[in-house]
């Protein structure tokens, strides 16, 4: 279905939006309030202020009912379940919402203006007496050994629920633990999925085809005959790389197994060789770019390639070499075990190649970057091909360039190619769109820019420690040209390891790349700081070190602290460096902080300024 969040102010509901990119979400509030499971009101002693979060989903059961309705009114019908309830929640006209038979189950909570219990069952309790249904299969457990039998009996029950489930959700009880485990960007650690086994299908692979990536990465794609896998027709899947088709020993015109991982990305399991015809041969993987006819090779990692500080080339080994690969795109950087090399096969023009530009651009209007309303994947090819737009400049130049001339070359914002009137609107309404976002946190503009191994929380951990673009740009910039204190700073954020060192000082040394951040601060662009969560802590913009042992809580949590109080967390020392909390048998750093000058507190210092600022 489709998650939700539901406000209520004095024990009234004041609005409703979906869960959007986790920060930002899309106003449905018309829509909610014409579901029958959602009460308009809460009981008189519920808190001022009340965030509940649940899902929005259709049994099935209604589902083909609807569909039935769908086909006798010469309508399309819907594919799924989980379609047609997201779907249902989007129309602009709340009474077609109102005719479709959608539910909600209430499992979580946001913004309380004070928690009527402590713990996660008490919560649903709470929620269950307010009037919110609760799923059924809902338990408490004592050990992992009940999680794991309730898993198993919901496993074997899946097909008989009446509705879609891909696995389960384990949460701590006690909401203070939950507070003291925290989060690592926005997944929780004190909640693990556990997922059930995806389901299977067998289609004939009928060709496979390259696409390149906004990092020039060549993906190999699976063009399969439509099957249905889930509830969903599938006729495309990915086969990642070049290792992953010698893996499988996948040809074209093989019969394959196919499943739906996380219920959601196709993809395919395993050949049934069997079944193969004596025609199929194996699979020869491009070595030229299919795009722009560069080559195409599996680069060597190397850290020597830029003008680093020799001594500080392996500073960043020891514990987060690989890190920040996990938040690129699928176009991963995984190195061979045997030969050092990337296991994707790159193409070499760079900015150049047509396919990698149109790459980036549909990355920098994605939900996670400028998120830019009636600008999506589709627009951008259609403007691509148009001749509109090449570079993220010409996003923001569009209305000054085309606002007057012939409307028809707008059609492409809402399809319709009749009414002249209509197209006109259209573009305005993109203009506009286009327009409110030139004010834009730092780090969705960091994950906007495409660069290597830059994911959310990465752009995130950039954005708190520099600042602003200028700042990052310059330390980045000095720290290619051999400036130690800057290159010092960067490999000792707390996070950063030598894959993400090393994209970071290529990107910014390419003048191509810089020109295209100078543009976009040109016309317009404001890349704001993050702020801090307080905002009269003592340690705000401060960069602290932990080291040692702490006996109070763990290093993680001692971090997570810090960084909600405002205080840039670093793993190494330097001459920037405000503070150092040292625990038992701390080394070299307390050390070095002492030569340095650099103010030292122990543990119960640390603490006493924690327990002070929360006073």
């Amino acid at each position: 279905g489709l998650s939700v969040t539901l406000y209520y102010e004095k024990g009234l509901f004041s609005y409703g939006a979906t869960r959007g990119d986790g920060t930002i979400g899309e106003d449905i509030t018309h829509n909610l309030k014409t579901i029958a499971d959602i009460p308009q009101a809460l009981p008189a002693n519920a808190p001022q202020e009340a965030e509940i979060r649940g899902e929005i989903y259709m049994a099935h059961a209604d589902f083909a009912k609807l569909n039935k309705q769908q086909k006798a009114q010469n309508q399309p019908a819907f594919a799924n379940p989980r379609n047609a309830a997201a779907g249902s929640l989007r129309q602009l006209d709340a009474t077609i919402t109102a005719q479709r038979p959608l539910r909600f189950f209430a499992y979580a909570w946001g913004q309380f203006s004070a928690m009527p219990a402590d713990t996660q069952a008490g919560m649903i309790d709470i929620l269950r007496a307010w009037g919110f249904p609760i799923n059924e299969y809902f338990i408490l457990a004592d050990n992992v050994a009940d999680l794991i039998k309730h898993w198993q009996k919901l496993e074997n029950q899946r097909a008989q629920l009446g509705y879609d489930i891909d696995g389960m959700v384990y949460k701590i009880n006690r909401l203070d633990w939950q507070a003291r485990l925290g989060f690592v960007s926005r997944a929780p650690r004190w909640a693990i999925a556990h997922k059930f086994a995806a389901e299977q299908a067998t289609t004939i692979l009928k060709k496979i085809d390259i696409q390149v990536g906004r990092t020039g990465a060549l993906t190999p794609v699976a063009r399969l005959e439509p099957v249905t896998v889930g509830g969903v027709v599938v006729s495309n899947a990915t086969l990642h790389n070049e290792d992953e088709i010698e893996r499988l020993d996948v040809r074209e015109g093989d019969t394959v197994i196919i499943q739906r991982a996380g219920d959601v990305i196709p993809q395919i399991v395993q050949v049934k060789r069997d079944q193969r015809t004596p025609s199929a041969k194996p699979y020869r993987f491009p070595h030229i770019c299919p795009a722009c006819g560069a080559a195409a090779i599996n680069e060597l990692r190397s850290f020597d390639k830029h003008k680093v500080p020799d001594k500080h080339k392996d500073k960043s080994k020891d514990k987060n070499k690989n890190k920040n690969k996990n938040e690129s795109e699928n176009e991963s950087a995984s190195e061979s075990k045997n030969t050092g090399e990337d296991v994707v096969r790159r193409c070499t023009n760079g900015l150049s190649c047509p396919a990698q530009a149109r790459e980036r651009l549909k990355h920098f209007v994605s939900r996670q970057a400028f998120d830019i309303d009636g600008l999506g994947k589709k627009q951008i090819d259609d403007y691509w091909d148009l001749g509109l737009l090449r570079t993220p400049i010409d996003i923001f130049t569009l209305a000054a360039r085309y606002r007057d001339k012939p409307p028809e070359i707008w059609r492409y914002t809402s399809g319709k190619k009749d009414k002249i009137g209509t197209l006109k609107e259209s573009a305005e309404k993109l203009f506009t769109a286009i327009e409110s976002k030139k004010t834009i946190p730092l780090d969705r503009f960091l994950f906007a820019l495409g660069i290597r191994y830059v994911g959310e929380n990465t752009a995130r951990l950039l954005a708190r420690h520099y600042n602003s673009i200028e700042v990052l740009q310059k330390a980045i910039l000095a720290s290619a040209n051999k400036d130690e204190a800057n290159y010092e700073e960067l490999a000792g954020i707390d996070g950063v390891g030598e894959a993400l060192m090393d994209s970071l000082i290529g990107f910014f040394s390419e003048k191509r790349n810089r020109d295209i951040i100078d543009g976009l601060l040109e016309v317009g662009i404001v890349p704001q700081a993050l702020q801090s969560q307080q905002t009269d802590s003592p340690i705000i913009g401060k960069i602290i070190v932990f080291t040692g042992t702490l006996e109070a809580m763990t290093r993680a949590e001692a971090k997570a602290r810090a960084e909600s109080m405002g205080a840039k967390v670093s793993s190494a020392i330097s001459a920037k460096t405000d503070m150092v909390v040292a625990g038992e048998a701390a080394g070299s750093k307390l050390k070095k902080a002492e030569t340095l000058g650099v103010e030292v507190i122990d543990e119960a210092a640390w603490l006493a300024l924690i327990q002070a600022n929360d006073s």
